[in-house]
């Protein structure tokens, strides 16, 4: 299968326009040969913004799902474009508010999922239960952004027998305990034509890139899976965000990875082969859970809120 990643720069609660942009990197991407395109986190709406809206304003911004116009826009690109897409919006169910990410094709909803720790709004409700679909003869997982970053959430998703995961992210570029984390002042983003070389230093740095390879190819390594990362370019909201958009394969290398400032996309062809060769799928075969069951099972209080939230308190 030919796997595309996008990435681009979204219009906060504009979603004429950014379902605009998807539908030029979509038609990009089957062009191009790709099989299947997939986008950000929140694609639909912008994210960033969110965590400033009332209640109101969310539950104005969030649509049904599958019945929601933006969720049959992406059905009626996919059947024109003939390419399944996958991209994120704000859903409403009920009385509820959730970080979602579907999966479509031309005859319709194939897959929905919720972020399950979600916190850049105080008015969104946490998904409960994981992802996994049939998709062109693979099986496929959704985690949101830091939904990834609890490495229970992959573990969980491959054993439910995702070869392929789907991550969509809005990331990179804010503070962090860290050292060298941090915003990317907007001097580097205004002079990038001028200047790309310091612009693109800043997002393959400790802020950007750099903080993303110490995790997530070992995400697909330790699983044995193939991700699919994606995250938008530009300004989401008031923060920068470095791109980087990539897919990995199962030992953790980086198969493909744009580099652009620009919206755009990349490709690469992904192989089952590659699946049963590599040392993750060696060892969860090799897992012994009689002795951790009840350790990684105990009761625990999550807390998901990032450094740069708290310093708003």
């Amino acid at each position: 299968m030919k796997v595309a990643v996008a990435q681009f720069q979204p219009k906060d609660g504009d979603k004429t326009y950014n379902l605009s942009v998807i539908r030029k990197l979509a038609e990009k991407a089957k062009s191009k040969g790709a099989d299947v395109v997939s986008f950000h986190e929140m694609s639909v709406t912008a994210y960033t913004f969110t965590k400033d809206l009332s209640l109101k304003q969310i539950t104005d911004l969030a649509e049904e799902v599958p019945n929601g116009k933006s969720t049959r826009e992406l059905i009626t690109i996919s059947k024109e474009l003939e390419i399944p897409v996958l991209a994120g919006l704000v859903e409403k169910s009920g009385s509820k508010i959730y970080n979602t990410y579907i999966c479509v094709t031309g005859e319709g909803l194939v897959a929905k999922y919720r972020k399950i720790h979600p916190f850049i709004s105080k008015h969104m409700s946490a998904g409960n239960e994981y992802c996994v679909f049939d998709l062109l003869g693979w099986k496929c997982g959704i985690l949101i952004c830091y939904d990834n970053n609890v490495i229970e959430n992959v573990r969980a998703t491959s054993l439910l027998g995702a070869e392929l995961i789907f991550a969509p992210h809005v990331t990179g570029c804010t503070p962090s305990a860290m050292p060298h984390r941090g915003y990317v002042e907007d001097k580097y983003w205004q002079n990038r034509e001028n200047d790309p070389v310091s612009l693109r230093m800043e997002f393959d740095g400790p802020k950007g890139r750099r903080w993303l390879m110490r995790w997530l190819p070992a995400r697909a390594y330790d699983n044995g899976v193939y991700y699919a990362f994606t995250n938008p370019i530009g300004y989401d909201g008031e923060h920068l965000k470095n791109g980087n958009s990539m897919i990995i394969d199962p030992f953790g290398e980086v198969l493909t990875e744009i580099k652009s400032f620009e919206d755009d996309i990349t490709i690469s062809k992904i192989t089952k082969e590659k699946i049963e060769l590599s040392g993750g799928w060696r060892y969860t075969n090799a897992r012994r859970p009689e002795l951790y069951r009840d350790i990684i099972g105990r009761n625990h209080d999550s807390d998901t809120t990032p450094v740069w939230m708290k310093e708003k308190k």
